[in-house]
């Protein structure tokens, strides 16, 4: 089921299905595995090529490599400019901490206050995905198995998709889009009872 928001067509399992990321259990998988890079709008391409040289050292000697060698980004099938991976895996922004957990150079850089960005809005609204048409933006949220122990622990805490990426819609949309999700979320507990 969608609901229709402004110019955004949002469906209602963002509302319906919890989610809390518990990087303990899936050591950041979702930068890891998968078959492309992370989405870029165009404005975040500029934003990684003026700033590439603070985003460098957060960065391990493969994705290094990689970058030198093949670009930051790719355009994919559909002609999104994607982060590059390394050797077909990982992306190219990736290091590993001490637990081996994958982090995002892109976003401990901005942490550092090197950059005024955060990482990728793509991968900050993760799980939930969007596309723009001419007329409306889908906002979806995207199951993935990698993301089962996130199910689980958004399960035991109670706490929906949206609720969860409060920071990264906020982001993106705005806070008073957030507002309008917070009131079709009550809405939507108010038919279900």
């Amino acid at each position: 089921m969608l609901v229709e928001i402004n110019n955004k067509l949002v469906s209602t399992d963002v509302f319906t299905e919890q989610f809390v990321c518990d990087l303990s259990k899936c050591k950041g998988a979702c930068c890891v595995q998968g078959d492309g890079g992370a989405p870029l709008e165009q404005s975040e391409v500029e934003l990684i090529k003026k700033n590439l040289k603070k985003i460098k050292p957060y960065m391990n000697q493969k994705g290094i490599e990689t970058i030198d060698e093949q670009g930051f980004f790719y355009q994919d099938d559909e002609e999104q400019a994607s982060t590059q991976l390394v050797n077909k895996k990982e992306c190219a922004f990736v290091y590993f901490d001490k637990s081996n957990t994958a982090q995002c150079s892109i976003e401990t850089a901005y942490k550092d206050d090197a950059i005024s960005f955060n990482k990728p809005i793509s991968c900050h609204l993760y799980p939930i995905r969007t596309k723009d048409f001419i007329e409306f933006t889908a906002i979806n949220y995207e199951t993935w198995d990698i993301c089962s122990p996130a199910c689980d622990l958004g399960s035991s805490l109670k706490v929906p998709v949206f609720k969860f990426l409060k920071d990264p819609l906020t982001r993106a949309y705005g806070a008073e889009f957030f507002k309008e999700l917070e009131k079709v979320n009550e809405e939507l507990k108010l038919q279900n009872k």
